[in-house]
């Protein structure tokens, strides 16, 4: 199955996919960085999922399908000459800030209704543990019409509970009906620690209420009325729902491992709150009307970061843990036998100066939106730029996580004088104390250094690093960030120099990299890897900077139109396959989208 044949569903806890042919593929439960109960994603059926649809047509894709409003709430249906069904997916929205009632149990909610005739169905549960690697204990328990389903496996169980009978084959649990025209059988499945007592039974109508409420209400706070509503509206709820609710933290991405180049190596875990990434979705949720989520991620901040602020993790886990060691998982073999499968992230041991600058950013534009003052983030910027104030000299692994050797990134550079840029701004707005000449000399020090090492007057353009001639997507960033001014000569020559060479009709990758899948790039990986979607947005922000609208609608359009059915993407475009690749859907490729539209706007 495609990558972009999933649909989102979440609980701002964790995050379901679900295919096409209505198979739950991926889940992680309690949490979005727990181990997988249904791993199908990255194997097969067998490694766990929870299939759902018309009886004796096993994958059959649905005819259409559509999320309920601006709802996370999912609708599949099927036309089948036995009449027409749909099935109803959602997880219960759980915000501790608004709603601390049921924290404790994960609920994944199926709904299917008859629309016309007379449609037999059948469900599949094949409930794995450890992603995949355990076959839980199944029990029968009594409650409800026809009893109840418990899967067992150490620390975890599963409850399901359904409207029609179950019985077990095959290592699994599976249920035959018939829906006719306005008739319903739900069914659901709760997560809680196997040393509890059976969970109450879900009511599955009032559930729908609920979520329906929940996620409409969200939505309608948008402050955004420009004519790509519907795509920056579907991006906030992916943000939204990419957000841990009990922590505030926001992880990149829902999934590990899903390619970046298929059947290639460059398979990460992106369940964890990268600091670049979440900073970015701060500052596209402050611009949209959303205080509340600004608030509680700088909350979270200021708690990942307590004690040792000089040492910034470029990522932590969603309630701020700094451990994640990296493992693979050689039992899955991965998707589109994509090797190897990883979990946990050795990249969170890497110096990557510029996440400082974002997170000054976001901090300091926060203040500037009207969130009121906070004597830690404050006390937090100043420990941040005390560290840089010597650090932005050193050689780092820069925005992309590069598993080569550590060099002078010009982005870094540039991300840094973001810093000390916006710190200057910020204790002139509050009239505070501060070493504040010091740090006004600090920024422009490092302009100067950025504009004669980081610059090739030859191309007019800048370069990846200092010394090099590489180009690199995170040159873009220059005015977007106030590096300089969009009429500079040297932004658009920087546009028009990554348009020449890193652009892949008319998509835009990161940098360089090999054709050939065995040799090893610069940034020391083998083989090659897709146009990069946020940096394919970057390119159209900077095309309206410039003044050159209509190409950057242009492009704009053409992005939209890449995004999936219901809305979503993932980290990457495969130009050569014309499909998406990457973990998905993808903070980082959305952000841009909301960024792009309100300048366009």
């Amino acid at each position: 199955m495609l990558i972009e044949d999933y649909g989102l569903i979440g609980d701002m806890r964790t995050a379901a996919l679900v295919g096409r042919d209505g198979a739950v593929d991926w889940l992680c439960l309690p949490r979005f960085d727990s181990p997988a109960a249904f791993a199908a994603l990255l194997g097969t059926d067998e490694h766990g999922s929870w299939t759902m649809g018309p009886a004796g047509a096993p994958g059959r894709p649905a005819t259409r399908r559509r999320y309920r409003g601006d709802t996370l709430v999912l609708e599949s249906e099927w036309d089948l000459p036995e009449g027409s069904v749909r099935v109803v997916d959602f997880m219960v929205p759980r915000d501790s800030v608004t709603d601390r009632s049921e924290d404790t149990a994960p609920c994944l909610v199926r709904i299917v209704r008859g629309l016309s005739g007379r449609v037999p169905m059948t469900s599949v549960l094949r409930a794995r543990f450890s992603y995949g690697r355990v076959v839980p204990w199944v029990q029968r328990h009594a409650g409800g019409t026809h009893g109840r389903v418990a899967a067992v496996a150490g620390p975890d169980a599963l409850w399901l509970d359904g409207d029609a009978a179950t019985y077990g084959g095959d290592l699994s649990t599976r249920a035959d009906f018939t829906v006719e025209a306005g008739e319903q059988v739900a069914f659901t499945l709760s997560w809680q620690p196997s040393h509890l007592p059976a969970p109450p039974r879900p009511d599955a109508a009032r559930l729908l209420e609920r979520a329906e409420r929940f996620w409409s209400a969200w939505s309608a706070a948008c402050t955004y009325q420009g004519p790509w509503r519907e795509a920056v509206i579907r991006s906030l709820l992916v943000l939204k729902a990419l957000t841990y609710a009990p922590t505030g933290g926001i992880v990149a991405a829902p999934t590990t491992s899903l390619p970046e180049v298929l059947g290639g190596v460059r398979n990460w875990d992106y369940r964890y709150t990268w600091l670049r990434d979440a900073s970015m979705t701060l500052t596209a949720l402050l611009r949209t009307g959303y205080r509340q989520e600004a608030r509680r991620w700088r909350d979270w901040l200021l708690r990942a970061a307590a004690g040792d602020a000089q040492n910034l993790q470029i990522m932590y886990g969603v309630a701020g843990e700094r451990e994640l060691p990296e493992a693979e998982l050689p039992w899955l073999p991965g998707y589109a036998r994509s090797t190897p499968v990883r979990i946990g992230n050795a990249a969170a041991e890497q110096l990557q100066l510029d996440v400082y600058g974002e997170v000054v950013d976001a901090l300091c534009l926060a203040q500037r939106s009207g969130l009121e003052q906070d004597d830690g983030s404050h006390l937090l910027q100043m420990k941040l730029m005390n560290y840089l104030e010597t650090a932005w000299r050193e050689p780092d692994e820069g925005i992309w996580e590069v598993r080569g050797p550590r060099r002078h990134f010009t982005h870094s550079k540039v991300m840094s004088w973001v810093a000390a840029d916006r710190t200057v701004r910020r204790l002139r707005d509050l009239g505070a104390d501060g070493p504040v000449r010091r740090w006004i000399a600090l920024r422009d020090e490092i302009h100067r250094e950025v504009c004669a090492k980081g610059y090739d007057p030859v191309r007019n353009t800048f370069t990846q690093s200092y010394g090099s001639r590489d180009l690199d997507a995170s040159l873009l960033l220059i005015p977007q960030v106030g590096f300089l001014p969009p009429d500079d000569p040297r932004v658009a020559g920087t546009v028009e120099a990554v348009r020449r060479e890193l652009c892949e009709d008319g998509l835009v990758r990161r940098y360089p990299v090999p054709a050939d899948e065995g040799t090893v790039g610069g940034d020391g990986l083998p083989g090659s890897e897709g146009a990069f979607l946020a940096c394919s947005f970057w390119l159209a922000h900077d095309l309206a900077l410039i003044g050159r609208t209509g190409e950057a609608k242009e492009l704009f359009e053409r992005l939209l139109s890449l995004r999936n059915d219901l809305g979503l993407l993932a980290e990457e475009w495969d130009p050569v396959n014309a499909r998406q690749v990457g973990n998905f859907p993808q903070a980082f490729s959305h952000v841009p989208l909301i960024d792009t539209a309100l300048r366009l706007s």
